[in-house]
């Protein structure tokens, strides 16, 4: 398995990423009706994560793929296109308003996979974490927001950057951190391009 850790470090992260932060407010979510909240087609409003006053300044231990993880958990598996498929192995508070996701993508096809397309389509974003899973997000139903990797004022996320394309048969470790949602939140959907949303379980 090929574990890798991103190349952003981890400097004075509440500080610098948390403001940078996005959250969206899911479109048409102001009523009570009971369709799915992904599904509508007009754009989000953004509106900047607001760290409490504790959190700013806050150092947070460096996070790398594959690290203090079990691979025999598996809060979901996800089919993606060619033969990919997504195993979620962790979905963990941590201290300072954080919520990171630990996952291994394997090959099972018979073609190499080139990563590039999990950066997302946010020019900036993808220019700063080539072939990164920076295009991951989360969603909170019940809170009705969505979620998105974080990253420094540099456009840099928290994440795994730089993997190579992945041959058949190959894995790699990936790990994503975005802002937490509130502790009554316990499951949320994530989803990175090119794979199906994954309902998942939060610990901690």
């Amino acid at each position: 398995m090929s574990i890798r850790r991103t190349t952003t470090p981890r400097r004075a992260v509440a500080a610098v990423v948390v403001t940078s932060a996005v959250v969206l407010a899911l479109a048409g979510c102001g009523g009570d009706e009971g369709g799915d909240s992904q599904s509508q087609g007009s754009t989000p409003t953004a509106a900047p994560a607001s760290p409490s006053d504790e959190n700013k300044g806050a150092q947070q231990e460096d996070t790398a793929a594959g690290e203090n993880v079990d691979p025999e958990v598996k809060l979901a598996e996800v089919q993606g296109q060619g033969g990919l498929l997504l195993v979620v192995h962790q979905v963990r508070r941590d201290a300072g308003g954080f919520l990171t996701v630990q996952a291994e993508i394997k090959n099972e096809g018979d073609q190499a996979r080139n990563t590039s397309s999990w950066a997302g389509q946010e020019s900036a974003l993808v220019a700063k974490n080539p072939n990164s899973v920076a295009g991951a997000t989360l969603v909170d139903k019940q809170g009705k927001k969505r979620y998105y990797v974080l990253r420094d004022t540099d456009a840099r996320c928290l994440c795994t950057t730089e993997i190579v394309p992945l041959a058949p048969g190959k894995s790699t470790s990936v790990f994503m951190q975005f802002p937490a949602p509130p502790q009554t939140t316990t499951e949320v959907d994530f989803t990175l391009p090119t794979f199906a949303t994954a309902s998942l379980k939060i610990s901690g």
